[in-house]
């Protein structure tokens, strides 16, 4: 299912590069594509892939629905946090695939953007739903949920995330989007 919404071209800056680095983020809500879009473009671009809830499960020994339950959401944020600054610090040139709530919180999206290029995956609710439906079991924060409850979530928390999402530099208005026509609107916008 394609979405079939108006490009924003609104003057949006390509990657932004400091003197011999790129550091690419992509955001966007859970189920949007981040990681698998994200391992295939660091393979592209012979980068290293980083995807931030793994590293911090790999830093916390948890994962991180049992960090929610046992140390809080303010916690977990926190932790999110560090952890982005971490390995944006300590690395030159990467792709992210940042949490779906990684840009809403402690400024995230403003370093984001200073420190490269934010890209937002923007999925329809349908897309994102019909993706969902289907791992519900293997994630953790909605495997409880009915499929309404699911539906009802994903547009809630989606209203909420979307004024941070709007945000990045370049925005893919596709449910379904291919590593070139990826490459081509990072590096073409």
């Amino acid at each position: 299912m394609s979405q079939n919404k108006e490009e924003h071209n609104d003057q949006r800056s390509p990657p932004r590069r400091k003197q011999g680095t790129l550091k690419i983020f992509l955001l966007g809500f859970m189920g949007c594509g981040k990681t698998h879009l994200g391992k295939q473009l660091a393979n592209k671009l012979q980068l290293p892939f980083f995807d931030l809830d793994e590293k911090i499960i790999e830093k916390e020994g948890k994962p991180i629905n049992d960090i929610f339950k046992t140390e809080g959401e303010e916690h977990f944020r926190l932790l999110e946090k560090d952890v982005l600054h971490l390995l944006t610090e300590s690395h030159t040139n990467f792709v992210m695939a940042c949490g779906g709530g990684t840009p809403c919180f402690y400024n995230n999206i403003d370093y984001i953007k200073k420190q490269g290029t934010a890209v937002w995956l923007n999925c329809s609710v349908d897309c994102i739903y019909e993706r969902l439906i289907k791992e519900k079991s293997s994630r953790p924060l909605i495997k409880d949920l009915s499929d309404d409850q699911l539906r009802s979530y994903i547009i809630k928390k989606f209203s909420d995330r979307k004024i941070f999402y709007q945000q990045a530099t370049v925005i893919i208005n596709e449910d379904e989007v291919d590593l070139e026509q990826l490459t081509q609107k990072i590096f073409h916008s």
